[in-house]
């Protein structure tokens, strides 16, 4: 309850005028924001989503600790947005433009580092590929990784739900991960795909 209480004083500074306290709240939670906004309506949309989420965090005054933490409060006005965006237009997930981190310098060879940018390209499209259900799901637990009870209110359902979502969405990445690799192996590429750890 400490977090909460500490992140409720945030909030109330930040309606007060703290610059401060924006900048920190800012600090935190852009990011994260950003990759899900990113996740779920595309390059385009991601920077206003964020930017409308901070708007109606300092215009309105319905966070209440009580009722559960900062992070399910502000992924839930990002929600909002997001779903807003979608309806509004009907925009499909749009192939992630942002360039492919380079992995540490673990002394892999250049092939090992391609075959590793490869798996994350790979992996970011059958996401982007899933039923918006399922991608908001693993957007939050997986790459966002909040926990199942913070998911579940973000997206407003049950715990179990959650569960299930993020259970058959990861069904169906293996089955398009597979049958892609599968694919790449049939049409003759003549590279193997190697197991490599992201």
């Amino acid at each position: 309850m400490e977090a909460s209480a500490s992140e409720a004083a945030w909030v109330a500074a930040m309606r007060r005028g703290d610059e401060a306290a924006f900048a920190r709240l800012y600090d935190v939670y852009r990011g994260p924001l950003y990759r899900y906004a990113l996740q779920m309506c595309g390059a385009a949309s991601a920077d206003d989503v964020v930017q409308d989420t901070f708007i109606a965090l300092l215009r309105g005054s319905r966070f209440d600790p009580a009722r559960g933490s900062l992070a399910a409060y502000i992924f839930g006005i990002a929600r909002h947005h997001i779903l807003k965006r979608l309806s509004a237009s009907r925009l499909e997930m749009n192939d992630c433009d942002e360039a492919v981190e380079a992995p540490a310098d673990d002394g892999a060879s250049p092939f090992e580092a391609m075959s590793r940018a490869e798996v994350v390209q790979a992996v970011r499209a059958a996401i982007a590929s899933l039923p918006p259900v399922y991608r908001e799901i693993v957007t939050l637990c997986e790459l966002e990784e909040l926990d199942y009870a913070t998911a579940a209110s973000v997206v407003q359902c049950p715990l179990g739900t959650v569960r299930s979502r993020l259970h058959r969405a990861r069904a169906l990445l293996m089955s398009k991960l597979g049958r892609d690799r599968q694919e790449g192996q049939e049409s003759g590429e003549g590279q193997t795909v190697r197991s490599v750890q992201l």
